[in-house]
């Protein structure tokens, strides 16, 4: 009851609650866009099952995510990663709509996806829920559970959307290589080129989204003609 009524840990509460609704932003764009050529049916599976892994990968991530971001081109494999799965679901736009016919193959190459995506995606949200929560466990228990619902819900919303507003695809896969690029250059391994270059962050961020677009366009393109 005393922690309950210690004015720290309802602030604490309000900075994780709005740090998961900022940062869970990303990681319910992978998931509507990894889910949104599936059947109704099989969206809600890989919602629910995305958003089970990315909750069981931020407990984990918590123990470990300040000592893996130490080690050298580890974010730069992982923003290599986002990149390749942004231009990955925005080819693949559209060339899934045609038929649904390979379910099982479609749930578990959508779950694989969201697996790898929030795995790298995860990492400033633990960071970020880990430093609000200031070694308080409740506070990081809760920040966890905070974000359920968020990326469930805005996976949701986001799909709607998309099949709504097809531009959203786009702008959603601009997003994941959007936070490829800030990925890559926030390596441990690029910090002094980094902290010399303020600029270079968003160079990077805009390229990773620039280039996305474009080689995803791209693919699209040349696929099309194969599968028509």
């Amino acid at each position: 009851m005393e922690m309950l009524q210690d004015v720290n840990f309802w602030i604490g509460l309000m900075k994780i609650i709005w740090i998961n609704i900022i940062l869970s932003g990303d990681n319910a764009v992978v998931i509507a866009l990894a889910a949104r050529s599936l059947p109704p049916h099989q969206q809600k599976k890989a919602i629910l099952f995305g958003s089970a892994a990315a909750v069981v990968l931020r407990i984990a991530l918590t123990v470990v995510a300040a000592h893996l971001l130490q080690l050298s081109f580890l974010q730069v494999v992982g923003g290599v990663l986002l990149l390749y799965i942004g231009v990955q679901l925005l080819s693949e736009d559209d060339e899934e709509e045609e038929g649904h016919g390979k379910e099982g193959g479609g749930l578990m190459a959508a779950v694989r996806t969201i697996l790898i995506a929030d795995l790298v995606m995860s990492l400033d949200n633990v960071i970020a829920v880990a430093a609000a929560a200031k070694g308080n466990d409740v506070l990081l228990l809760l920040g966890l559970a905070i974000s359920i619902p968020l990326v469930i819900f805005g996976s949701t919303l986001m799909i709607k959307l998309m099949e709504r507003f097809p531009i959203i695809v786009t702008l959603g896969a601009a997003l994941i290589g959007w936070v490829g690029g800030e990925t890559i250059v926030s390596d441990v391994a690029l910090k002094d080129v980094a902290a010399g270059n303020p600029w270079l962050h968003y160079a990077a961020a805009a390229a990773g989204a620039v280039f996305v677009v474009l080689l995803g366009r791209a693919l699209q393109k040349r696929r099309k003609p194969a599968t028509s």
